[in-house]
Order: C-alpha cells, then sequence, then structure tokens
C-alpha cells in the first residue's frame, strides 16, 4: 500500500482552496486553516511565502509527491530549452498516476497511485507498478480486465465533477487511454490556479 503522509483535506485546509474540486472538500465550509491556530487573521505573506505555497499547493496537487521527487522534476525542467515552468507541467502530466487520475480511472489521484501499485495498470500491454513510471505520446494506458468492475473505478467513471482532458483520448468501454500530446499550462483543467513560474523562482533564489 501507498504510503499517504497526511490526509488529502488537510492539505486543502492548509492551502486555503479545494485543489481537487471536489465536493466533499471542508474548504467549501471551513476556508480557514486547521488546528486550534486555524482562525486567526494571517498576515500578508512575502515573496518566498508566496513561492512557497504555489510549490506545496502544486505538489500537494500531484498526491503530495516526496520533496525529492518534485526537485528532480524542477531540474529537469530548468535543463529543457523554453519555459521551466511549462515543462515541469508537461512532466508532471506525464505521470502514470496523473494519467490515470485524468482518465477518469479513479476517483483521485492519491487513489490512482494505489491503483497502479496493486498492479492493475498495464502500458503497452505490459503491468507497470511504478505510479510515477513517465509517459510518452502516443503510450497506451489500459485497466486489467480483471479490474475493471471494481467498485473504485465504477466510482470514478460516474463522477460528473471533472472532465477528460483533449490531451488524453479515452475509450470508455475498453477503459483505455492514449497521451496524444503533452499539454501546455492552459491546456490542463486544474480547478484552482496553479503558478509553476513561481516554484521555479521558489527552487531557482
Amino acid at each position: 500500500m501507498t504510503k499517504r503522509i497526511e490526509s488529502k483535506y488537510k492539505i486543502d485546509r492548509r492551502m486555503g482552496e479545494n485543489i481537487w474540486g471536489r465536493p466533499k472538500s471542508p474548504v467549501n465550509r471551513r476556508e480557514y486553516g486547521p488546528g486550534q491556530h486555524g482562525q486567526r487573521r494571517k498576515g500578508k505573506l512575502s515573496d518566498y511565502g508566496v513561492q512557497l505555497k504555489a510549490k506545496q499547493k502544486l505538489r500537494g496537487y500531484y498526491g503530495n509527491i516526496s520533496e525529492r521527487q518534485f526537485r528532480r522534476i524542477y531540474q529537469e525542467a530548468i535543463r529543457m530549452k523554453g519555459d521551466s515552468g511549462a515543462h515541469m507541467i508537461g512532466l508532471l502530466e506525464r505521470r502514470l498516476d496523473a494519467v490515470v487520475y485524468r482518465a477518469k480511472f479513479v476517483p483521485t489521484v492519491f487513489a490512482a497511485r494505489q491503483f497502479i501499485s496493486h498492479g492493475h495498470v498495464k502500458v503497452n500491454g505490459r503491468r507497470v507498478t511504478v505510479p510515477s513510471y513517465r509517459l510518452d505520446v502516443g503510450d497506451v494506458v489500459e485497466v486489467r480486465e480483471k479490474s475493471k468492475q471494481l467498485a473504485l473505478v465504477l466510482e470514478a467513471q460516474a463522477l460528473a465533477e471533472r472532465d477528460v482532458p483533449d490531451y488524453i483520448e479515452v475509450d470508455g468501454a475498453k477503459m483505455t487511454a492514449k497521451l496524444t500530446r503533452i499539454p501546455s499550462l492552459g491546456d490542463v483543467p486544474y480547478p484552482v490556479k496553479m503558478e509553476p513560474h513561481l516554484v521555479v523562482e521558489y527552487y531557482s533564489r
């Protein structure tokens, strides 16, 4: 089972935003942060604080991936020509757990990580159990035959709260998803504003 360091809804409350756009998020009812001091008035964030929050929000959105993994993605993005923030988003969206979540095979990105590590997913006909596995354009992800009737999968398909983005081609009957292109920031259906340029500034200090 994949380790989750903290509750996904605690991330929402700490950020003060419903970062996955889920109807059950406590931010919909309580906009203040968690803990006994959560209702205190917050002062204006410094530039560092704004950058840190942008980093925590983006990292949290992708299942609160480890700091080490996230920094590695940043380092790879800055070695690529062009906009480093846009490259970061492209690299994050090519993760297998992100594509499984985007294709609506599971209801949350946390569930996607567990679903993959339990061996329910194949890439190009081969079983892959690494959530951070990076897909290339044209790769086909499929849910294994015996996993298609799992309650988790059926629940995800019934969700009306999010749509499949146009850079992923999904065949609902066969339960396959194909990455057709690497998305730019504007293509990714984030429920809240993500600012990868601030993440680049945070790491390049």
